[in-house]
């Protein structure tokens, strides 16, 4: 470029008034034109110059990352669930290998095709339900990661699947550990299972922050102990950090951190008693549960009939789900802790306590018991459940013989408000304190809660039947349990429990139990006489669970209870036979042993097979016999076995 130094010279007047010719415009034009593009050209300069300093120096950290971002992934690595044992160490759920088929979204330009195909291909019978899980998983931002499509391929579609593997570059066959229960039906309600997260449990686990913790699982805790000790269980997850490339495949191994296995659980129940307790209640429906009252611990919790847990563990389907679900003796309730039935005549010990406490009977007290109880101005006869009544007796002789009349106007007189306040006491129409999820309230009534749910007021006669736990009162079988065995501890709390101690790489944790006063007696005597009274249930002479438990090797005593489905008329006698199935009776027994050092309280609920003495007394002494005399029920089960069926006496029966 020729530069025009001819511009910095001074004009001559000559030169000054003669006229331009047309070039010499044009040349200054040129020249301005060059002058603003140089400019243009340092500017950019600069610019470009300001954003590399930037880019390479400032934000050099920041760009570095998203580059490793692109280059490198952080694969989670699921931790071993905990195992779970019985008191014993016998093992009731496990982590079994099996060959998953898991799906990397990711490697795939249509992972909607792939799935059909696949699906087809090894004939895995997934249907529209499972596929809108798997795309749930994807659109959970998981296209990373390895998305399970099932855990069952038989040996003849891993074959299949090596053949075309070529094929389907997304999916891949792995080794992984899947729940397993050996023990089957026999402990669902106990320990539960684990199953698929669903939609729920994600929100669940993001809002409690544990996602990242989360991220390689598949299954969680859903029912029992599985889910209540689901943080403890689970473990903590690892990681492996890998290079990828531009298709996401993995190159190679940068790091990786193994994950923390969950800690194993000992349960306070013992395998043995478990399956006695199933096998008595077989083919009924019913509940059965065993507490050491000294710590709480839960020896057995049988809830009849029972299903196996292992079927939502593979995956249930609709149809086997729809057939439990609609099962009519309902197998999906835990008729030990979700149960409710009127707790009947089980509950007069727990009432004899209150009067004697509250100074409205004492053991000098006598009461004739009449055929019925009648309320001041009422002809309305709330009848014994003995026709022709019991006659002269003190408050020993009324829970021996579960004397009706003795308990109408022991409630009459104490009134609704008394009632409710010490049955509170014991537990009854509150949370226990179990360590599982699925436990009923149930219902103790109270003045508030009449107004609230029927709207209107309590009367006199609602009370009369709750002082034979009858009327409104429902409990839990387990409540039922727990407040006699506050009663053996003389008010000192028992906490139902099933965990005995986890274990981790750090030790074994044992459990600690609350043993603190929660009901105070104005006189040791108030606590002595109704398990007085209980131990002539089971040996006095006229004890409605004498026949049950004679001839034991230990001293036990008990109380029985027939609770009533629907009402009687006043001139109408109760006929098991002319009323349908579901409407009879429901039988029920409690009872504790040994009797001056109690190391066990065990408890029965028999729906609608009629009166407590007769049918749940002789199950609970079974019991209490496999645990206290072991030799003595192996003796009985050798001779059952030779024998066709066992018999049963006929004793007279209290509602």
């Amino acid at each position: 470029m020729i530069f025009p130094f001819s511009l910095f010279r001074k004009e001559t007047p000559a030169e000054r008034y003669r006229v331009k010719d047309k070039s010499d415009d044009e040349g200054n034009t040129v020249f301005g034109r060059l002058c603003f593009s140089m400019f243009v050209i340092i500017c950019l300069t600069c610019v470009l110059f300001v954003r590399e300093y930037r880019l390479q120096i400032q934000e050099y950290s920041t760009y570095e990352t998203k580059s490793d971002n692109n280059r490198i992934k952080i694969v989670p690595i699921a931790p071993d669930r905990g195992l779970i044992y019985d008191r014993n160490g016998v093992l009731l759920a496990e982590n079994r290998q099996v060959n998953a088929l898991v799906a990397t979204p990711s490697k795939s330009d249509d992972i909607k095709k792939a799935y059909d195909e696949i699906n087809g291909m090894l004939g895995l019978g997934l249907d529209e339900n499972d596929k809108k899980a798997f795309m749930e998983q994807i659109r959970q931002g998981r296209a990373f990661q390895q998305i399970p499509v099932t855990d069952k391929l038989t040996e003849k579609q891993m074959a299949v699947f090596a053949v075309n593997r070529f094929r389907f570059p997304e999916f891949s066959v792995v080794p992984k550990l899947k729940r397993f229960y050996p023990m089957g039906d026999l402990l669902t309600h106990v320990v539960g299972y684990v199953a698929r997260i669903n939609t729920k449990d994600q929100e669940k686990i993001d809002a409690e922050g544990k996602t990242e913790n989360y991220a390689a699982t598949q299954d969680i805790g859903k029912l029992g102990v599985e889910k209540y000790y689901e943080d403890l269980l689970h473990g903590k997850s690892g990681y492996r950090k890998v290079e990828v490339n531009n298709r996401g495949r993995e190159i190679r191994v940068i790091e990786s951190h193994a994950p923390t296995p969950g800690n194993d659980i000992y349960l306070t129940i013992d395998v043995n008693l478990q399956k006695k307790g199933y096998e008595l209640l077989k083919g009924k429906r019913a509940g059965l549960i065993m507490i050491d009252p000294n710590n709480g611990e839960i020896l057995a919790s049988v809830s009849s009939p029972s299903y196996d847990p292992n079927l939502f563990v593979r995956g249930i389907t609709r149809k086997e789900y729809s057939e439990l679900l609609n099962n009519p003796d309902r197998p999906l309730i835990n008729r030990v802790s979700v149960g409710n039935y009127s707790p009947a005549s089980t509950i007069k010990p727990l009432m004899a306590f209150m009067g004697l406490n509250e100074k409205m009977v004492t053991t000098g007290t006598r009461f004739f018991g009449a055929p019925y109880f009648t309320l001041p101005g009422s002809t309305h006869k709330f009848r014994d459940w003995r026709k022709w009544g019991h006659g002269w007796m003190d408050i020993y002789r009324a829970i021996e013989i579960s004397a009706d009349t003795f308990f109408y106007d022991l409630a009459y007189r104490s009134g609704i408000d008394r009632i409710n306040r010490y049955m509170s006491m014991f537990g009854f129409g509150q949370p226990s304190g179990i360590d599982v999820m699925e436990e009923s309230m149930a219902n103790l009534p109270s003045r508030d809660w009449k107004r609230a749910r029927h709207h209107r007021d309590w009367y006199p006669g609602d009370t009369v039947s709750i002082g034979i736990g009858q009327g409104y009162w429902t409990t839990t079988l387990l409540q039922l349990v727990r407040a006699h065995s506050i009663l053996t501890q003389h008010g000192h709390n028992v906490v139902p429990h099933f965990m005995l101690a986890s274990a981790s790489r750090e030790g074994r944790e044992q459990n600690v139990t609350d043993r603190s006063l929660i009901i105070k007696a104005n006189s040791e005597l108030n606590w002595k006489v109704p398990l007085q009274g209980m131990y002539l249930v089971v040996n006095g002479p006229e004890g409605t669970g004498r026949r049950a438990f004679a001839g034991a090797r230990y001293v036990a005593a008990g109380k029985s209870g027939t609770a009533q489905i629907i009402g009687i008329k006043q001139d109408q006698k109760y006929n098991a036979n002319a009323i349908r199935k579901e409407h009879r009776d429901n039988a029920l027994f409690v009872a504790f042993a040994p009797f001056d050092q109690p190391k066990v309280v065990a408890g029965i609920i028999l729906e609608n097979l009629g009166g407590g003495s007769r049918f749940a007394a002789p199950l609970v002494r079974r019991m209490l016999d496999a645990y206290l005399d072991p030799a003595t029920e192996k003796a009985r089960e050798e001779k059952l076995r030779k024998e066709a069926g066992e018999g049963t006496e006929e004793n007279g029966e209290e509602h």
